[in-house]
């Protein structure tokens, strides 16, 4: 519960330092995104065989393959909340298929309940359905009459608010911890995709040196340019950035196709917003 409450803060500290403009823009997305999952979860529970496919797929993952559905969901999330800070987009190959997605969202309805209305769960299976229907419609029905009040700071109350805590639920559920302030974090390769997409600049002024392998980078000679701005011989950083996704300099952090890895860069992103 502690943990869960400063993951909450966490995010509503960042979120308080956003411009009004990409304030809207992060509630606009929220929203989209929020429709699209309800939409797709309520069409999930009025199809019986949908449902049964569903959930069977769900029976037959692992622990481990549950917590990485649910940190791929996780991930998602938050990516809207960095993305007017964060200049590369996400990896392609962290993003979600469809069936990863309804996978995901019955799992945390699923969970919801547990915790909620357990007896809802104690029905034969032949009955789970229709008692899961009856509860999101319920959920959807409360978060309709919520969204009619004033809300906070304009958006926070009906769009924020109910994002923020269902990342703070994933974060518990995935026991992310070593992402916080402090703590290790591990080491990833960079992404191909982030890497590919690197800019190639002309030196123009000389006495620069290439951090890497102490070598001065001679003016007009091609060489690499990080979304920070910290100049490298290609033939030093290809290397390092397939070994570790951060600047040699700085530590700034590039994306990575690891999941894990991308959650830290994030909330590392979440914690120096909410420091500033």
């Amino acid at each position: 519960m502690v943990m869960e409450e400063t993951t909450t803060t966490i995010i509503m500290e960042a979120v308080s330092t956003l411009t009004p403009s990409h304030l809207t823009h992060l509630t606009n997305s929220i929203n989209s995104s929020t429709r699209r999952h309800h939409h797709r979860l309520t069409f999930l529970l009025s199809s019986p065989s949908l449902f049964s496919l569903t959930l069977h797929h769900l029976h037959k993952l692992s622990l481990s393959q549950k917590t990485l559905l649910i940190s791929r969901h996780l991930l998602s999330s938050l990516h809207l909340l960095t993305q007017s800070t964060s200049p590369l987009p996400p990896p392609i190959s962290t993003t979600m298929r469809q069936r990863e997605i309804d996978a995901v969202l019955l799992l945390l309805l699923l969970c919801e309940t547990h915790n909620h209305n357990p007896e809802a769960l104690n029905a034969p299976f032949s009955h789970w359905r229709l008692n899961l229907n009856k509860i999101f419609s319920n959920t959807l029905l409360i978060m309709s009459s919520c969204s009619s009040a004033p809300p906070l700071g304009g958006c926070l109350g009906s769009v924020l608010i109910p994002f923020i805590e269902t990342v703070s639920r994933c974060w518990r559920l995935v026991g992310v911890l070593g992402c916080e302030e402090g703590k290790e974090v591990k080491e990833v390769a960079a992404s191909a995709a982030t890497v590919v997409s690197l800019p190639a600049v002309v030196v123009s002024v000389g006495g620069r040196e290439c951090v890497i392998c102490k070598d001065e980078m001679r003016v007009g000679r091609d060489v690499c340019q990080l979304p920070c701005q910290h100049l490298f011989h290609w033939m030093c950083i290809l290397p390092w950035l397939g070994n570790k996704n951060t600047c040699p300099c700085c530590r700034f952090r590039l994306p990575s196709d690891d999941v894990f890895g991308e959650i830290q860069r994030l909330w590392e992103i979440l914690l120096k917003m909410g420091a500033t």
